[in-house]
């Protein structure tokens, strides 16, 4: 059976809903508020992305460039749909919002991943493989800043610096 195409573009605050519904499902991600993927989708659709197979929300991607590091974009999170994972669209997601020519001065990668992540880890250091980039990690967040205790701590990854090709 051949796969329907992957359409990849920036969100709108109408895909808050879909983005919300693919963490929920996803059973892997922290799963924020609906009001949060609104407004990541209203706001920050040039630093988000959605993935969608006919008409369906099959992954998506949320980040953001952090206040003081305008050449850094981190990405919040990265999902992608149970039927849909192994298909390289997790890497898509990623190379899409790198390759938008308003993204050209993002020099730097950052996200944080837990330990036991393992598609996250492999999703990130295989991009950073394929370009010929290093990924380091550093302390991100110790678990004790996480509430009643039921999360891992969340290690730094950081793949650049990016140069621009146009």
């Amino acid at each position: 059976m051949m796969l329907e195409e992957v359409d990849i573009r920036p969100p709108s605050e109408r895909d808050g809903g879909d983005m919300w519904r693919a963490a929920r499902d996803a059973g892997t991600l922290d799963v924020n508020t609906p009001y949060s993927y609104l407004l990541l989708g209203k706001h920050f659709g040039g630093t988000c992305a959605v993935a969608k197979r006919g008409g369906k929300t099959v992954g998506f991607v949320t980040g953001f460039r952090p206040p003081g590091k305008p050449d850094t974009w981190f990405v919040w999170q990265i999902g992608v749909d149970a039927e849909a994972r192994g298909q390289g669209i997790g890497r898509r997601l990623l190379e899409h919002v790198l390759g938008r020519s308003d993204n050209a001065d993002i020099r730097y990668l950052e996200a944080t991943v837990s330990p036991s992540n393992a598609a996250s880890r492999s999703l990130f250091f295989g991009l950073a493989r394929s370009l010929g980039l290093d990924c380091e990690i550093s302390a991100g967040f110790p678990a004790e800043l996480f509430p009643d205790g039921a999360h891992e701590k969340e290690e730094l990854y950081r793949i650049g610096p990016f140069t621009y090709q146009p």
